[in-house]
């Protein structure tokens, strides 16, 4: 993954092995044997193939409310937010990045049948709705949804085919590595995305510098600059996005310097989108713990001090009134 060909090629290989476009058949990892299954708050349902998350606004002392999805999918339902809500999760089974600290196994991110079987939204649909009291949220995660985007349109098209349209909040990951939503979906499906009342996308930004999204995902340090290209293109199409941001990187890194820098190329784009950024607490999940050496807990560490950096351009850079409020509020052009 060293040289751009050697991504898209990757990524590519990944997507065929993941979607069967014709019959609408999506990879999905089944948790069942799996490490991941391990970290699991409550058992793996959906015959395998699903998992409930449950979403917190509080992440620790040391740390930042996180309210996605919840605000969104509140706000979207016309319900009162709390301060934890349940999701049900499906993942696809493949992605382009190899994040070290990445809490799912990488079996389920290689398209390995052997963990996954094909489905069609449909058949997800019929799993969720067997369950005892089916969240209101269902997450496409992954591995990366947008090496199927079309996932996305398919599962809308689902929920209204039952009516659950106006019932159920739709949530998708996007890791900004690739432009596949322009290039396999249709004009129409495109504008279902932007229209449908109750979807939102939330991008994840892989770091904070090259230096970092490199270190992160074992990628070359030049798709650090297409992540912004991306999130461009997103915001045109007019959805409803947020941001996550991997603030992990080495503890002698120059935040003061790098973290202004990453609001400046940010704020170009979008001038508030910092206030719609939140940055994800890792942790040492089961299968991060074989993959740690010095430079992993080195890179741990220096995620606090990144995160007080942060926390002081925000105030630097926007009114009380502007950090007060609601994420779901804050308005982008």
């Amino acid at each position: 993954m060293a040289r751009s060909t050697s991504m898209t090629d990757l990524s590519s290989l990944l997507r065929k092995k993941a979607i069967n476009s014709a019959r609408k058949l999506l990879l999905i990892s089944n948790y069942r044997g799996t490490n991941q299954e391990k970290d699991l708050s409550e058992s793996a349902n959906c015959n395998g193939f699903g998992r409930i998350r449950h979403f917190k606004l509080y992440t620790g002392e040391d740390w930042i409310q996180d309210p996605l999805p919840i605000l969104p999918a509140a706000s979207s339902l016309g319900i009162i937010p709390s301060a934890e809500m349940r999701a049900q999760v499906f993942q696809n089974a493949v992605c382009n990045w190899r994040c070290w600290y990445c809490f799912v196994d990488p079996s389920l991110l290689n398209g390995d049948s052997k963990f996954a079987s094909f489905m069609t939204c449909d058949e997800m649909l019929d799993l969720y709705l067997q369950e005892e009291n089916p969240a209101n949220i269902i997450d496409l995660s992954g591995g990366h949804p947008d090496l199927t985007p079309e996932w996305i349109p398919w599962m809308m098209e689902a929920l209204k085919s039952r009516g659950l349209e106006e019932k159920v909040f739709l949530w998708s990951d996007d890791n900004l590595s690739v432009d596949y939503l322009w290039k396999y979906l249709s004009d129409d499906q495109i504008v279902m995305m932007s229209s449908y009342p109750k979807y939102s996308r939330v991008c994840c930004f892989k770091g904070i510098d090259e230096k970092s999204f490199s270190l992160n995902t074992k990628a070359d340090p030049k798709y650090f600059s297409n992540q912004f290209d991306l999130f461009k293109r997103l915001l045109g199409i007019k959805i409803d996005l947020y941001g996550y941001i991997t603030l992990t990187a080495a503890s002698d890194t120059n935040f003061k310097l790098i973290i202004p820098n990453f609001f400046d190329r940010i704020q170009e784009i979008a001038e508030l989108f910092p206030l719609r950024i939140v940055p994800l607490k890792i942790l040492e999940f089961s299968p991060v713990s074989s993959r740690m050496n010095r430079e992993y807990v080195d890179m741990m560490k220096g995620q606090y001090i990144a995160i007080q950096i942060w926390k002081d351009e925000l105030r630097k850079r926007f009114t009380q009134e502007q950090l007060s409020l609601p994420i779901t509020e804050v308005k982008i052009k």
